[in-house]
């Protein structure tokens, strides 16, 4: 998968500007200088200083060129409690704040983890629909193989080993979304009443599947600056027989951190040593807004550990229910498991995608869609900046659609909430991202369609109004 040509020169202020080595307010080298020194074209210069801007790491003045951003990053820095707890997965039902309303009064919705309709490619998905149809006929009525179509898997294995990740045809599964890959994985591995470690916070659909296989879960922290807490997990690891460990290393959802490669050793080191599984979450590993894509703990897998999913409804539309699932050396548990919930998977949505990964349509709408994606975190974390009380965090993501956003401690939830639904904006609660209730003063903030004038007065007026 080709990256941007101006990732030449971006990626090394970007490194320079995290470390420290150029200061906020330092001048950058201009547009000229850069033109020369790399051998670009000045517009592919000036994409790569855009690039920056959106991310939020670099200001253009007018007349002076672009200097290093003087606005303070929205950082968490609070670390939850260490303490190792055992939860039963008992907990309030949150489907109403986690789903789509069907009434239209929340105008302004930021709690549907999944692309908007403005930026999926409706185009090019009806039209290739419209084709497998032409084409494939009365055989889209009939059963496909149960564990998928041998083509689509060739195609998903092909584009794994763009990013050295290596499946196997045999271990390769194709489920019904990720939640459904993620309901095989965890019923290979465990069985009723076994303890799962699980990150916090933690997604509610994955807290879901916990609660309906009856599992036990250890909550283990990801600080917005540490990201997974590994010698958490081992400490737990010591002192309780946990199966598996269900992680996002790939913009997590939903704080948007990313595991450093040495977390990553260190975690299949503890998986290694107590023989835990690995159910690795990757939806949202082809979203990075810039560089390569991150390598998943399946390229670093040597023992079949690690049970990968991923799902095109993050990365191309909801409406395709089509996700996989590599399980390694879990993998006939699992086939039997798939079979029991449903023989096939859609057949139209299996052509569908067979063709967007045959061709360049599936990696040139990525390319747009995490610009966009680039270009509405830089929107949100400064509009979060402006109006929101003084004391409230924000998470920067680096990639994904989510933003984790957390209050001041003294402020009223009650009222909080009250002002969103006077405005008709709906954020995802904290409260559903727990067993427990630490989160109960944060909220997630999905940005994943464009960021329309209503939407943006909208999220103004609630920060200005908690302020006031």
């Amino acid at each position: 998968m080709r990256g941007y040509k101006f990732e030449i020169f971006t990626a090394e202020i970007e490194r320079d500007i995290r470390e420290g080595v150029l200061k906020a307010g330092q001048k950058l080298p201009s547009v000229r200088m850069l033109k020369e020194r790399y051998q670009m074209s000045m517009s592919t210069i000036q994409k790569g200083y855009e690039h920056l801007v959106l991310l939020g790491l670099v200001e253009s003045i007018p007349q002076s060129g672009y200097f290093v951003s003087t606005r303070p990053a929205l950082i968490s820095t609070d670390r939850v409690s260490p303490l190792i707890v055992v939860h039963d997965p008992v907990f309030r039902n949150h489907l109403e704040a986690t789903t789509v309303r069907r009434d239209q009064r929340h105008q302004s919705a930021f709690h549907v983890a999944a692309p908007g309709d403005v930026v999926m490619p409706q185009k090019l998905l009806l039209r290739t629909m419209q084709q497998v149809v032409r084409e494939e006929g009365a055989g889209l009525l009939r059963y496909y193989p149960f564990d998928g179509d041998p083509e689509l898997k060739a195609k998903i294995m092909e584009r794994a080993a763009l990013y050295r990740t290596p499946i196997r045809m045999e271990e390769l599964i194709i489920t019904d979304g990720a939640l459904q890959a993620l309901h095989i994985a965890l019923a290979s591995v465990c069985e009723a009443g076994d303890l799962v470690a699980i990150e916090s916070p933690c997604v509610f659909s994955m807290l879901e599947v916990i609660r309906v296989l009856r599992l036990k879960v250890i909550e283990i922290p990801v600080d917005a600056q540490e990201g997974f807490d590994v010698d958490m997990l081992q400490r737990a690891c010591d002192k309780n027989a946990i199966k598996a460990v269900i992680v996002t290393p790939n913009y997590h959802n939903p704080t948007g951190t990313i595991l450093s490669h040495d977390q990553r050793e260190a975690l299949l080191a503890v998986a290694d040593r107590y023989d835990v599984a690995i159910i690795e979450n990757d939806v949202y590993g082809d979203l990075g807004f810039h560089g390569q894509r991150p390598l998943p703990l399946k390229a670093l897998d040597k023992r079949g550990l690690v049970l990968s999913y991923s799902s095109y409804a993050k990365t191309v539309s909801p409406g395709i229910r089509l996700g996989w699932l590599a399980a390694g050396r879990f993998t006939e548990r699992a086939e039997q498991i798939k079979f029991t919930l449903g023989s096939t998977v859609s057949p139209i949505y299996q052509e569908v995608m067979k063709r967007l990964l045959s061709g360049t349509s599936y990696d040139r709408h990525l390319r747009a869609f995490k610009m966009q994606l680039a270009k509405n975190a830089y929107q949100v974390t400064h509009i979060l900046a402006d109006s929101f009380p003084k004391g409230t965090s924000f998470v920067t993501p680096s990639g994904g659609f989510n933003g984790w956003v957390k209050l001041p401690k003294d402020t009223d939830m009650d009222l909080f909430y009250r002002q969103c639904e006077k405005w008709r904006v709906q954020f995802t609660p904290g409260y559903t991202f727990s067993f427990s209730t630490q989160y109960d003063s944060c909220f997630r903030i999905v940005f994943a369609d464009r960021l329309s004038a209503q939407k943006i007065e909208a999220i103004r007026a609630v920060g200005q109004a908690m302020g006031a």
